[in-house]
């Protein structure tokens, strides 16, 4: 194949797909992120407790977003990718803006107003991600993909540091939720735009089976390649749904003040962008999505363990090994990209939509095994049980798991 000159690359990188999902992703993780900033104002505000309230609330949106992310992924595989980014917005857009309201809702049975809108908003949410990774993986030449979506992620990931300045800025944690509701449906505006995938376009009319969920289950070595998919990106939300969400439960034993969860989960994402933005160049210098991931994963349990046992004494240090942490997982979009490339076209949204869900939809079950453990171990210890497991799936998954840089994408299970 020849070699591309630099204004083609440039071309491609940052072309309309690349710019639509990118933007997509920003709204997406302003969105998913802003009740975790929020929590806390938001629930006393509501007469609700922020840490048990708060919990029951988090865990029905990732419940959302593992539903959500089963459904767009078939969606997206039988109908399209576009029709996963045009559904998808739409409905956490509205379900954002309903929450902005939810002040002047009846006082009666709000804890279960909230959680419910914020667990429609998770279905919603669900199918952003995947789509617009898949979309730009096969609109993108082989060589570019992970430099492609890097720049989707790199950028997208900036939402959460938008989602925290917005809130301090605002007046009021309600506006936020109106505000991230207005922008999803000013991109929905521009989306019109967007073309389909011409490799989706290759197998649309074809009769090969499409989005069979089922089939991830029904033979042996793609189970295990979907399995691995997950087990790599669990210390992304590992990181977030627990060191970042939960900061202010860290602050007594650690011998901190106080910690803002808000402000914790602004700096992590902050060293997330950065990460993703290099990661796909890491991966394209290596020339090897695995390796790329393996490194990092070295990189944040360093930080893992020196922010747990080494003295994090003030709020400062805290929040920098969230930048810390942050830039080390910030292999998402690698992590996500690679499930793309695992899979054939005929699965590869339901894959690439369901895997970072099922991810997100673990941390309720992080964050049962946290606080179950907190029964017998402290804070710190209970956090440092979790993570051992977490990572050592991840590292196994991550060192086994099939090679898929240069990998042809037309090819379907």
């Amino acid at each position: 194949m020849q070699e591309l000159s630099l204004s083609s690359k440039l071309k491609y990188i940052f072309s309309i797909p690349v710019i639509i999902s990118a933007l997509g992703y920003f709204v997406d993780i302003y969105d998913l992120l802003l009740f975790g900033i929020v929590r806390i104002p938001s629930l006393k505000a509501l007469g609700l407790n922020p840490d048990a309230d708060g919990t029951f609330i988090l865990n029905c949106q990732m419940i959302g977003l593992l539903i959500g992310g089963v459904f767009w992924g078939i969606f997206g595989d039988k109908k399209g990718r576009l029709s996963v980014l045009f559904g998808s917005i739409l409905v956490y857009s509205l379900a954002n803006i309903a929450c902005g309201f939810l002040p002047y809702f009846p006082k009666e049975h709000l804890l279960y107003q909230y959680a419910g809108l914020r667990f429609i908003a998770g279905i919603g949410l669900a199918g952003e991600l995947g789509a617009g990774i898949t979309l730009v993986s096969e609109s993108l030449p082989k060589n570019l993909r992970a430099i492609g979506t890097s720049v989707v992620a790199g950028f997208g990931l900036m939402g959460a540091v938008v989602a925290q300045l917005t809130v301090e800025l605002a007046g009021g944690w309600n506006i936020s939720y109106i505000i991230g509701g207005i922008m999803g449906v000013m991109l929905l505006l521009l989306r019109i735009s967007v073309s389909e995938s011409g490799i989706y376009k290759n197998i649309e009319h074809k009769s090969v089976s499409k989005g069979n969920f089922l089939s991830f289950f029904t033979n042996k070595d793609r189970l295990i390649r979907y399995l691995k998919c997950i087990a790599v990106g669990l210390p992304t939300w590992y990181c977030i749904g627990i060191l970042a969400v939960l900061a202010n439960q860290f602050a007594p034993e650690l011998g901190i003040k106080d910690i803002n969860p808000g402000k914790a989960i602004m700096w992590a994402y902050v060293g997330i962008s950065v990460g993703d933005l290099l990661s796909g160049f890491i991966s394209h210098a290596l020339k090897s999505r695995k390796m790329a991931i393996f490194y990092m994963l070295i990189f944040t349990l360093i930080g893992v363990a020196i922010m747990l046992f080494g003295n994090t004494n003030t709020e400062s240090k805290y929040y920098m090994f969230c930048v810390w942490l942050g830039f080390g997982t910030g292999y998402w979009a690698m992590f996500v990209t690679l499930a793309a490339e695992q899979f054939g076209t005929n699965i590869r949204n339901t894959a690439t939509t369901t895997v970072p869900n099922m991810v997100r939809g673990l941390v309720p079950v992080m964050i049962l095994a946290f606080d179950s453990l907190k029964g017998h171990f402290s804070v710190i210890e209970s956090a440092a049980v979790v993570g051992v497991v977490v990572f050592g799936l991840a590292f196994y998954s991550s060192f086994t798991i099939s090679e898929t840089h240069n990998k042809d994408l037309e090819f379907t299970e």
